[in-house]
């Protein structure tokens, strides 16, 4: 099904219903008598009764995506037009027209909210009035119609995402809340308070507000010609002079890394530009080293409208979480690499982690975190028992006993232990793998002394990890993915703040005992797993980051569809 026609979220499924507006419709012959508001509410009735259910959803050659709303929207209200009266248009029809035409400041496109033909609708019925010239109640229905549908469109994707993220395969899990846009509109009517509906169903979160901000800043760079690319060549350092620096210095404060009141002598690369490098290389999720190599010579030439692209996605990304987060929380963002630790709206802890590969993609979702286990068994996977650990056990059979690997005959809870040993690991294949591995708690253990659990159908969770050096790596993609973290014991001190008996010491203790033991968290937390690949941290710098799982082209494609045409449906 195309994106663009997937029923609102509003608890009403008239499935069969469809109408066509623009076409001549039959007026009765007491139509002279009318007023001309009866006149266009006989004209909605007909052109909404007749609809067959084969019937197209157009008006004037555009879709209308709203036919789960429209008709009983109309039927409640007696097919009264909800934007006119005997041919004047109210004052909530101008103020939605320059919401619309708003739109932009969302990272969304006017035009696909039937823009150009409401405009022009408007102008022909108001030079028609101005003129006295006979007003079509065909003209003002089509009218009423492209309003309405505007508004409901233009509301669901506020709400809840222009795009479907299941339709582009976005691992996003994540459910938005669901909202009846018939009775939210019917209510925005009755208080003229359209610009209020609307402003109500956008996120509220700071976050999507921060966004929005770089947003016209970066349209901005945009408008004044974008900021200069940096001629390629060899990487440049502190001390270096010449026509690339000065273009370099450039660059960089038209992007704001550096101040113009110290561009220092242009050609030259001096402290102040060093220092203005690391700033744009911290933004960028690059190696923080002060040097222009070929990652930072590459981020530094990505074009400014590569960039409004790249943040219109995430604002996208915004609409699809739920509208409010609670006062605390924990929240990943995989193409970050980082763990934050929020409460009331403020970062408190902030961590690096390693999240999974390009194969095995650590998937978007919410949880909630309610227990930990120090010295935990890992219990491993079918999935990398076959494709990492088998090969290995191929080429060395004694593996499995130097990283204390146990093997059971099968994954019941009473399958037999068996000696490593006794099975001939050269005949075993992937396809034929019959057995349980489990490895022992310990310092070589694979979730290393912790792990922090908020069961979900994915079984992925945070846990520590014997590998510290992959947190100095700046791309750390190197999970099966479960989320590695840096800071486990500071995590779990947090979490069990307040609780006596689990002080930091208490909690290094357990550890060092090497006995496995389950620890509930008092107070159960949130944890959002996302995906986010621009966004404007709590001091106002933007922040971009690689694609590192490819989710933004398809986002992008989809987001620059415009609604089909009639011919089209």
């Amino acid at each position: 099904m195309n994106d663009w026609v997937r029923p609102y979220i509003c608890g009403i499924v008239l499935s069969g219903l469809a109408f066509i507006c623009g076409n001549a419709s039959f007026l009765s012959k007491s139509a002279l008598a009318q007023s001309l508001s009866d006149q266009v509410r006989e004209t909605l009735r007909d052109r909404i009764t007749a609809s067959s259910a084969e019937g197209q959803v157009a008006c004037r050659g555009k879709q209308l995506c709203g036919s789960a709303v429209i008709p009983r929207f109309y039927w409640l209200r007696a097919f009264r037009p909800a934007w006119s009266t005997d041919g004047v248009t109210g004052s909530q029809a101008t103020l939605l027209i320059k919401a619309i035409h708003e739109a932009r400041q969302e990272g969304l496109n006017p035009e696909d909210y039937h823009l150009a033909n409401i405009q022009k609708l408007m102008t022909r019925i108001r030079n028609g009035t101005v003129r006295t010239q006979a007003i079509r109640p065909q003209e003002l229905a089509d009218l009423d119609l492209l309003l309405t549908d505007a508004f409901l469109l233009y509301a669901f994707h506020l709400s809840a995402g222009r795009v479907n993220p299941e339709t582009i395969q976005a691992e996003w899990f994540i459910k938005t809340q669901e909202v009846d846009l018939a009775e939210v509109f019917q209510t925005a009517l009755d208080k003229d308070q359209i610009i209020e509906a609307l402003e109500n169903l956008r996120p509220k979160h700071q976050g999507y507000e921060r966004l929005k901000k770089a947003l016209q800043a970066y349209e901005n760079i945009m408008e004044m010609g974008g900021w200069p690319m940096v001629p390629v060549g060899s990487r440049m350092e502190r001390g270096d002079q010449g026509v690339r620096v000065k273009a370099l210095r450039s660059r960089l404060a038209v992007s704001g890394d550096l101040d113009e009141l110290e561009k220092g002598r242009q050609d030259v690369f001096d402290e102040v530009l060093e220092d203005a490098v690391r700033r744009f290389q911290d933004r960028h999720g690059l190696t923080v080293d002060g040097i222009v190599g070929r990652a930072t010579m590459a981020a530094l030439n990505v074009p400014v409208e590569q960039r409004i692209r790249q943040i219109r996605l995430n604002l996208e990304r915004w609409r699809w979480l739920p509208r409010d987060f609670e006062r605390r929380y924990l929240l990943v963002n995989i193409a970050n690499f980082e763990l934050d630790v929020i409460e009331d709206a403020r970062v408190i802890i902030t961590m690096r982690v390693v999240t999974g590969t390009g194969v095995r993609r650590t998937p978007v979702f919410t949880g909630r975190m309610t227990y930990m286990e120090m010295n935990p068994y890992w219990h491993i996977p079918p999935i990398i028992a076959k494709e990492d650990i088998l090969p290995r056990l191929w080429k060395d059979p004694k593996y499995l006993a130097r990283e204390n690997i146990r093997v059971f005959q099968g994954w019941a809870a009473e399958a037999p232990q068996i000696d490593p040993e006794s099975v001939d690991w050269s005949h075993i294949t992937p396809e034929k793998f019959p057995f349980k591995l489990r490895q022992d708690p310990g310092p070589s253990n694979a979730l290393g002394r912790m792990k922090f659990m908020f069961p979900n159908k994915f079984d992925v969770y945070l846990h520590d990890t014997p590998a510290r050096g992959m947190f100095n790596q700046t791309t750390r993609t190197f999970s099966s993915g479960c989320i590695r973290i840096e800071k486990p014991i500071e995590l779990a001190e947090y979490l069990l703040r307040g609780q006596p008996e689990w002080s930091r010491e208490k909690i290094v203790a357990a550890i060092n005992s090497n006995k496995t033991q389950i620890v509930w968290i008092p107070e159960p937390i949130a944890v959002h797993i996302l995906y986010w690949t621009a966004w404007v941290d709590q001091d106002a710098l933007i922040h971009l980051r690689d694609d590192i799982y490819g989710r933004d082209t398809p986002l992008d494609e989809a987001l620059q569809k415009g609604p089909p045409n009639s011919s089209e449906i």
